[in-house]
């Protein structure tokens, strides 16, 4: 089976949910028309809580004013997973990629994203991995990134979140992906310094082309 060559990435800074959600619907129309070639979106979000399609309403623990107080929007959404936190200094990636040029394979595609960012974090020094049962990526028991998907025709959708400089006091706003008794962190809290974003996205994108057998980057689009 012949991989995917051409990655197309689009480098955004701060913008919302609901325009990278417009942003991510445009790229699958085009994707699925094969108008377009992959595409790779790295983000990071206004403070948001999202809900996917299994999540529990009595996992967001912040009543209206709370919400109102932190500033914090709320979103319902058709990816898989619980409830999660969306904010400054964490990276959103969101892969628009054809699988039937890859592999038709859901879990196979959950268990190599979690891949790219166990070895992003690896580059740091950093020993991170999974835990059974449990979708996402962790430092022994401190989930660091978090994965919700939805695939359509193949194409996937949604994708993964990573916590560098987050402000991890918002999680106790939720039960972070319904998981009481485990604890979240940031690579900027493991490594005790503040971490150059644009640099992260830089390995992850290489990770990426790495893990998903691209030959060569396309155009880098900013939003």
């Amino acid at each position: 089976m012949t991989s995917p060559k051409l990655l197309s990435y689009i480098n955004a800074n701060e913008i919302t949910f609901s325009d990278a959600w417009k942003l991510q619907q445009t790229i699958f129309d085009k994707r699925k028309s094969g108008a377009i070639d992959d595409t790779l979106i790295l983000l990071e979000h206004p403070h948001t809580y999202t809900l996917g399609k299994t999540a529990k309403r009595e996992h967001l623990i912040y009543n209206e004013k709370q919400l109102e107080e932190q500033g914090i929007s709320v979103f319902d959404i058709d990816r898989g997973g619980d409830i999660t936190y969306h904010g400054p200094g964490q990276i959103v990636g969101y892969p628009i990629i054809d699988l039937n040029n890859w592999k038709k394979d859901t879990h196979l595609y959950l268990r190599e994203l979690e891949q790219v960012l166990i070895d992003m974090l690896k580059e740091y020094g950093i020993e991170s991995g999974r835990k059974e049962g449990l979708t996402g990526v962790w430092i022994e028991d401190r989930k660091i990134a978090a994965i919700g998907i939805k695939i359509s025709s193949w194409i996937t959708m949604h994708g993964f979140a990573v916590n560098i400089n987050t402000d991890l006091g918002l999680f106790s706003g939720i039960i972070p992906c319904g998981i009481r008794d485990k604890k979240v962190t940031s690579l900027a809290k493991e490594l005790n310094a503040e971490v150059v974003i644009g640099e992260v996205k830089t390995k992850i994108v290489n990770q990426f082309m790495n893990h998903f057998g691209y030959d060569s980057l396309g155009p880098v689009l900013a939003e």
